[in-house]
């Protein structure tokens, strides 16, 4: 007959040892119970302003703009149009591209025109974006 032998009984640095990782295990399931019930499944809502600082340089000008998304979903291939108006009448047109932006992202870029946006009404919108 064979004698089994007794289990040896865990140490002191076993037992702290496991009750940290299942305290650090129980904060990480926590947080994904949170996020996942607090989520929010709002379109993305993108607005875009132009930055005042227009900058010439070699007889183009630059208007910087900046987008963010503060909705809850992503938006890929995001369109933003520049229009610039003269006597009103649409003299230049710009358009950017962002692949994507996530929830809180912000983006900046520029505009460049070759006539002087200072003398007419610019106006910088999002034209369109689609969802992942």
């Amino acid at each position: 007959m064979m004698q089994t032998e007794p289990k040896p009984e865990r140490s002191l640095a076993e037992w702290v040892t496991f009750s940290i990782a299942l305290f650090i295990l129980a904060i990480i399931i926590s947080l994904v119970g949170y996020i996942w019930l607090n989520e929010e499944d709002k379109p993305p809502i993108l607005s875009v302003t132009k930055k005042q600082m227009i900058r010439e340089i070699d007889g183009k000008f630059y208007v910087p703009f900046e987008i963010v998304n503060t909705g809850g979903e992503t938006a890929e291939s995001v369109q933003i149009i520049a229009e610039l108006q003269i006597a009103d009448k649409v003299v230049e047109t710009g358009e950017q591209q962002i692949d994507f932006l996530s929830d809180g992202e912000k983006e900046e870029g520029a505009f460049i025109f070759s006539q002087n946006p200072r003398q007419g009404q610019l106006t910088v919108r999002v034209a369109s974006y689609k969802l992942p």
